[in-house]
């Protein structure tokens, strides 16, 4: 399987370093506080390039943190996940000696929405000295990897994707009926094409996906093992290494991420901005 190297492109207002030959890239020169039209266009082109783009030592507020984000569109108010800083647009994933929370599997987030996110913007708060790294995988690799008879066999399927498995479990049967009345399931493309890029990947995710759409359970169940089995390649991944005040900024709709639950029992502290997206196609 060939994977190509990021196609490194001209910017004259921000330095673009990739991370891998697969995904992710390391932006610098610049301070996301005091972005610009100009600055903003160059980072979507970056974004598109690379997917996920990292940036260092930003040291923004939350108002600040939710400026940013909204440069790239409407933020979005998460269903299950309460606000905690004053700011209904930031969630904050918090990990600490006595309760862990970090998102320790392969997912693509909230894809349980008519409308998944079209991204997120992630910054480091409280970081431990070693470990609690991220890791970024390439979905359109991802589908590119498969066999041809499996691309064939998924092209014009859809899945069905549900907020149970994630967020269902503890609930009572009263807050699972007002959740599934608010939330029903969704149906979304197995493989989706990128409504900027015009590329295609697999949009399916552990985390939410529950089935495919006329196929019997236990086939079903065993076909979507096999692709969520996709995202472990290395040659698809990026991994990044959280420092304070540093900045994650992923594409949601071409790429999973998995959070890295090796840090002892150190204090780690995220926040994040989604931005809404739009219905797969």
């Amino acid at each position: 399987m060939r994977v190509d190297a990021t196609v490194v492109g001209d910017y004259t207002r921000i330095r673009v370093e990739p991370l891998t030959g697969a995904i992710g890239a390391e932006v610098t020169g610049i301070d996301l506080r005091e972005v610009d039209d100009e600055i903003q266009a160059e980072l979507m082109d970056a974004w598109m390039a690379h997917k996920v783009l990292f940036f260092r030592d930003q040291e923004l507020t939350r108002a600040q943190h939710v400026a940013y984000g909204q440069r790239f569109g409407e933020l979005e108010i998460h269903p299950f996940i309460g606000d905690e800083t004053g700011f209904p647009e930031i969630i904050v994933l918090e990990s600490t000696a006595e309760k862990f929370n970090a998102a320790q599997a392969w997912h693509s987030d909230v894809t349980f929405r008519e409308c998944p996110p079209l991204g997120s913007v992630l910054l480091g708060r409280v970081v431990p000295s070693w470990g609690g790294d991220t890791c970024w995988a390439n979905m359109e690799l991802a589908l590119e990897r498969l066999p041809d008879a499996v691309r064939e066999r998924i092209e014009d399927r859809v899945a069905i994707h549900s907020y149970m498995k994630a967020f269902g479990r503890n609930m009572s049967p009263e807050q699972r009926a007002k959740a599934e009345e608010e939330f029903p399931a969704q149906k979304h493309p197995m493989v989706r094409t990128h409504p900027v890029t015009g590329r295609r990947c697999l949009f399916v995710n552990v985390a939410f996906t529950v089935g495919i759409d006329g196929m019997e359970q236990g086939e079903a169940d065993e076909l979507l093992r096999s692709l969520y089995a996709t995202v472990n390649a290395p040659e698809i991944q990026c991994r990044f290494r959280w420092r304070p005040h540093s900045v994650a900024q992923w594409d949601n709709r071409c790429t999973q991420h998995y959070a890295v639950p090796d840090h002892g029992g150190q204090h780690r502290r995220v926040e994040r901005v989604t931005i809404i997206g739009d219905r797969p196609a």
